[in-house]
């Protein structure tokens, strides 16, 4: 107990002095758009990276939970899921899809700590999937939450992962603003958000209309499911706001895990600012 309070309280501490963004409030906001489409389309989008329609007999770990989507879509897939989050609202979120989806499922643990904490990692075991979908770069040290996640995989399991691209001075950009974002009050947050991410949309709808494509956008405005269930509103402001920020390039991150013994077996890379997705298997 007193592992978790220490948790809650170093949470507690970032966010309010800005060196955190509030991730689980941004998703206790998405759960109340969560529907069966969202929910397909995340089991869908597991399916299609992992290579396998089906996780029964298979344990998956899901690092920063968030929403707690990608662990509902694991969990109805077949696989014995155990969740975990270093925001405490973000607990609170995976817990209530558990309520709704899944009421007194012994198959589905959820838990708060921190994947910096080695001392907990330790008392997890190992998994035959380690799933964490855009958190490690969110950590504040996002090569020794790389480095951490390692142990955690079975001979022969899987570690899927989506890292943020390095586009250099993009990238750098990107940090200064969301460091503002966060240092700013939170009455004056929303506006900020809309400033930053203007021009990003004009572009895009200006991609749209060249190609003939408006209802594509349209859609994602009006919050059709993106990658993974996701929805336009809830990703702008998880991106905006998203701090700490880290990012690499495919090639770096690829040699940091064959060298001690994880085999690539699907990239899906990013040319944009966005996150490349890797699935990597433990060969050793």
């Amino acid at each position: 107990m007193a592992a978790v309070d220490n948790v809650a309280e170093q949470h507690a501490r970032e966010v309010s002095t800005g060196q955190r963004f509030r991730f689980g409030r941004n998703w206790a906001r998405f759960l109340k758009r969560l529907n069966p489409v969202r929910i397909a389309e995340a089991e869908r989008d597991l399916k299609e990276f992992l290579g396998q329609n089906s996780l029964t007999g298979r344990s998956f770990l899901d690092i920063g939970s968030g929403s707690g989507l990608s662990s509902l879509a694991a969990r109805r897939l077949g696989a014995t899921v155990f969740s975990f989050d270093f925001d405490s609202q973000s607990v609170a979120c995976t817990e209530e899809l558990r309520r709704r989806y899944s009421p007194g499922d012994s198959l589905w643990t959820i838990e708060q700590g921190s994947v910096l904490d080695q001392r907990y990692l330790r008392k997890l075991g190992q998994f035959d999937i380690v799933y964490s979908w855009g958190v490690l770069h969110h950590t504040g040290a996002m090569w020794q939450a790389m480095e951490n996640v390692k142990s955690l995989v079975n001979p022969a399991g899987l570690l899927f992962i989506a890292i943020y691209n390095d586009c250099g001075q993009v990238s750098q950009w990107w940090l200064k603003r969301k460091r503002r974002y966060n240092s700013l009050p939170s009455l004056f947050r929303p506006f900020y958000a809309i400033y930053v991410w203007t021009p990003q949309e004009l572009r895009l709808l200006l991609s749209h209309l060249q190609a003939g494509e408006v209802r594509g956008f349209l859609r994602d405005l009006t919050g059709a499911p993106k990658g993974r269930g996701m929805s336009w509103i809830h990703d702008v402001v998880d991106w905006v706001g998203g701090y700490p920020y880290e990012f690499a390039s495919v090639k770096s991150i690829t040699e940091f895990y064959e060298r001690d013994g994880f085999e690539p077996v699907k990239i899906r890379e990013n040319s944009s600012y966005g996150c490349h997705q890797l699935v990597f298997r433990r060969v050793r």
